[in-house]
């Protein structure tokens, strides 16, 4: 078995026609986060997760935020491919935990239904939970959302 661990930020747009993504759920109305792709912090906290513990490097290296071809890419994309290359390299995940930190927006209703997509994509249990940075700092003063996630994966036989 190994263990990864994976952070990720991304400061909200001032493109008011970005959407906003977390764990693969689109928040309607909510203000999306500026990057190449649709900039789920969540899910790509996982996938760097799911990398980090396969030793398969790291979500810049395999989806470079200056190649065109990842341009908007939907973070569902990455993470069934790192869930590819995780099966040809004979790693499974057992069990996954992220963490999304925010002030906005209010994410209580919004986790259990990430729970439940990131599962069914990732293969087992994928717990998510939410909190705030208690007004501290850059992402106190809601000037963007982070994300942390932990996974511990088995190898195949």
């Amino acid at each position: 078995m190994r263990i990864g661990q994976g952070i990720d930020v991304h400061r909200f747009s001032d493109d008011t026609s970005r959407e906003l993504w977390l764990g693969l759920v689109h928040l309607e109305g909510e203000t999306g986060l500026a990057g190449h792709s649709d900039a789920d912090v969540a899910t790509h906290a996982l996938i760097d997760a799911l990398l980090g513990a396969a030793n398969l490097g790291d979500i810049g290296r395999l989806f470079p935020n200056d190649d065109p071809q990842f341009l908007g890419v939907a973070s569902r994309t990455m993470l069934m491919e790192v869930l590819r290359r995780l099966n040809d390299e004979r790693w499974r995940p057992v069990s996954v935990d992220v963490t999304i930190i925010a002030e906005r927006p209010k994410l209580a209703t919004y986790m259990a239904t990430m729970s439940q997509e990131l599962s069914a994509v990732v293969g087992c249990v994928v717990s998510v939970k939410a909190t705030t940075a208690e007004g501290l700092g850059a992402l106190g003063r809601a000037e963007g959302i982070c994300a942390t996630a932990i996974a511990l994966l088995e190898e195949l036989p």
